[in-house]
């Protein structure tokens, strides 16, 4: 941002010393040519009046020296031709005494009484040369014709001198444009720098560097001022909410034990036809404590800043399978183990064993005897160049499945499907979300092909990166750059 001020501050003011610098300076070299023409032609018309009067009085042998005076004084090469064209005398000794020059298209101009100025390229004069000749009288009685030649290479080192000076002045208001404008955009941009940092550390849990209120333009320092107010009581009413869901997870833990035991010491004294009631309250109670863990898991998950780490998937499928055969076969479920990945994928330390035990879990209490499980670890289609490699883990069991509605819901805490017959507490699926994302990957439900539910877990591979922090409290919003 500050180039970009920067640029557009510089863009504006060589566009103003354009519009005034390039204009004066082609004004000037143009004005100082005139001059320079009407001074050369003044000066050749004086020298043409006194030699007129020089031939009028005989004084012809007079003209050389005359011509040769007025060349020192003036820089010039002087040229004098009679009334028919023939030269009298040239200072330069390009045409020789005696020479018919009247077919020259400048001397024949002035024959006919009219001067002729002109300017001609020429390797052996720097800048050109100006040529100036005059008539000597007036028509019809022109007594001589006189032409004076000058080099423009004085006229033109002038010009050149002043486009340097030009050029010198533009790059000195361009650096001092260049320190104010860098000043300015500083001015603006180190606010909004602090802004984004502030901004970026709030999206982490906390702020540990506020922006600073007295810096920058009024209304940058009355927008950091509303960003702090708004940034700390947004910290406050999270760090108040998180601590309430932690405290009374915890201390809710005390009580449902203690009334648990209470429960189970009634058992000798109650009649058999109350014994499917205390039976039904103790699954109540097992099914509130379950949720309360789950709640106390997701608050402690959600208050932590956790890392990343490559883990093996392979050996954490095939661990949680075996662990899990058991229950399985007392459900006459059976647990498949397919495909398999030599990467490894990145993931919250002891997350995958949540995650497939959560999964496992939700699948076996849906799958009906005699059908069966399936964990496949397969690779995750390319999405796109800038889409990290990652690898898919499906948990796929053969029950009675959801529809499309219930699937995005079943993400939500407390949700549970209308026709769920089991004791579920809801938190399962959101913790399995929670966990996935701390460690940069997604998780989806897909229907199943031939009926069942598709429980797609998506993890970067860890190949050539270390170890990534991931604030968990933020998860459901994880960075789609890959961790470094």
């Amino acid at each position: 941002m500050t180039r970009r001020l920067l640029l557009s501050h510089l863009g504006l003011i060589l566009l103003v010393l354009l519009t005034l610098e390039v204009p004066f300076g082609v004004f000037y070299a143009r004005s100082e040519l005139a001059r320079f023409s009407r001074t050369a032609e003044q000066g050749a018309m004086t020298l043409a009046e006194v030699c007129e009067d020089k031939m009028e009085h005989g004084l012809t042998a007079d003209l050389p020296d005359l011509a040769r005076a007025y060349g020192r004084r003036t820089g010039a090469t002087v040229l004098v031709a009679d009334r028919r064209g023939v030269v009298l005398t040239d200072t330069a000794a390009h045409a020789p005494v005696g020479t018919d020059l009247s077919a020259e298209p400048d001397i024949s101009t002035a024959l006919r009484d009219r001067p002729a100025v002109g300017t001609r390229r020429a390797p052996s004069a720097d800048g050109g040369l100006l040529f100036v000749t005059v008539p000597g009288g007036s028509a019809p009685t022109v007594a001589c014709v006189v032409r004076t030649v000058y080099a423009l290479g004085p006229v033109k080192a002038r010009v050149r001198t002043t486009w340097l000076v030009l050029a010198a002045v533009g790059l000195g208001v361009l650096a001092a444009a260049s320190l104010i404008g860098f000043a300015l955009a500083r001015s603006i941009t180190r606010p909004v720098q602090a802004l984004e940092r502030a901004t970026a550390q709030l999206a982490e849990g906390r702020i540990t560097d506020p922006p600073a209120t007295g810096h920058g333009p009024p209304e940058l320092r009355r927008l950091t001022a509303s960003f702090t107010r708004t940034a700390t009581r947004l910290q406050h009413l999270l760090q108040a909410q998180q601590a309430f869901a932690s405290d009374v997870s915890h201390q809710l833990k005390t009580p449902l034990t203690s009334l648990r035991l209470r429960l189970e010491n009634f058992e000798p004294h109650l009649a058999p036809c109350a014994q499917d009631s205390l039976d039904h309250a103790l699954g109540e109670l097992e099914r509130l404590s379950r949720m309360v863990q789950g709640l106390l898991a997701l608050a402690r998950l959600e208050n932590t800043e956790i890392r990343a780490e490559a883990a093996d998937l392979n050996a954490v499928v095939s661990g949680r399978a075996d662990i899990w055969t058991a229950f399985a076969d007392e459900q006459q479920v059976d647990i498949r183990v397919t495909g398999g990945t030599s990467v490894p994928v990145l993931a919250v330390p002891g997350a995958l064993e949540q995650i497939i035990d959560n999964l496992l879990s939700n699948a076996l209490r849906v799958s009906a005897p005699g059908t069966a499980v399936t964990l496949a670890v397969v690779a995750a289609p390319a999405r796109g160049a800038r889409t990290p490699a990652m690898t898919e883990l499906h948990v796929i069991d053969q029950g009675p499945g959801m529809t499309e509605a219930e699937r995005h819901r079943a993400f939500d805490r407390f949700w549970r499907a209308p026709h769920a017959d089991h004791d579920g507490t809801g938190l399962g699926l959101p913790l399995v979300r929670h966990l996935t994302r701390a460690g940069g990957g997604e998780v989806t439900l897909e229907a199943a092909p031939g009926g069942g539910l598709d429980a797609v877990v998506r993890l970067r591979h860890a190949e050539g990166h270390g170890q990534c922090a991931v604030p968990v409290a933020h998860a459901g919003h994880p960075d789609p750059r890959p961790c470094h």
